[in-house]
This record gives structure tokens, C-alpha cells and sequence, in this order.
């Protein structure tokens, strides 16, 4: 049987899911499938809109931080590597400062308390 690649509704994973009759897997996991729906029921208790989504305050600031550190990172190298600068070496030095930007960002785990559909 012929499989294709699905990427789960909670987190984004790629899977594989086999074709054939029946709906096909939304989730990579059991257990992302039941986190989805305790998600739902809860935005659905608190009347959440499809555009609103309710995450910790500590994720918020987590990811807020993340983000900005990104940015700042990304606004030195386009300085650094705008005055001039153009060995090698240079660009190696701006690819691991963005870099170690980016796996601050990727550390950030968002899982929402209460997600609308």
C-alpha cells in the first residue's frame, strides 16, 4: 500500500500516513490527537474566536525573547557584513551568530492551552 507524507495538525512533524479507505491520520500521535481536542473543548469553553490561541505567559515571554534575539541578530550581520567585510571568515562568523539565534527560537516549545479551529 502506498504511503504519502502528512505533517501533524498539532505539531507540524511530517509523517507518513498509508492510503486507503477511511479518513486519513491528522495527527502524528495519539497523544497529539487528544491535546488537540482538550485544546478545542477549551477554546470553545472560553467562546475563542478561529484567530485567537491561548499560550502560557512563560511561552509568550519565551518566544517574544526568541524572536527578538533573531532579530537583532539578523540586523548585525546585515551591518557587519554591509560595511564591507567580505572573507570568509567574516561570513562564517555571521552564519554562526544567526545560527545560535535561530536555536534559541527553535528551543521555544509552543503548545497552546486552548486553540479554535
Amino acid at each position: 500500500m502506498a504511503e504519502r507524507i502528512h505533517h501533524c495538525a498539532w505539531c507540524g512533524e511530517a509523517f507518513k500516513v498509508a492510503t486507503g479507505p477511511g479518513r486519513p491520520r491528522r495527527y502524528c500521535r495519539k497523544s497529539h490527537r487528544q491535546r488537540a481536542y482538550e485544546a478545542r473543548r477549551e477554546a470553545e469553553r472560553r467562546n475563542l474566536g478561529p484567530d485567537e490561541v491561548i499560550i502560557t505567559r512563560r511561552t509568550w515571554v519565551q518566544l517574544r525573547d526568541a524572536l527578538y534575539r533573531l532579530e537583532a541578530a539578523a540586523e548585525d550581520v546585515a551591518i557587519d557584513l554591509g560595511a564591507g567585510r567580505t572573507t570568509k571568515a567574516d561570513y562564517v562568523q555571521a552564519l554562526a551568530h544567526l545560527s545560535s539565534a535561530v536555536r534559541d527560537l527553535q528551543d521555544v516549545a509552543v503548545e497552546p492551552t486552548a486553540l479554535a479551529e
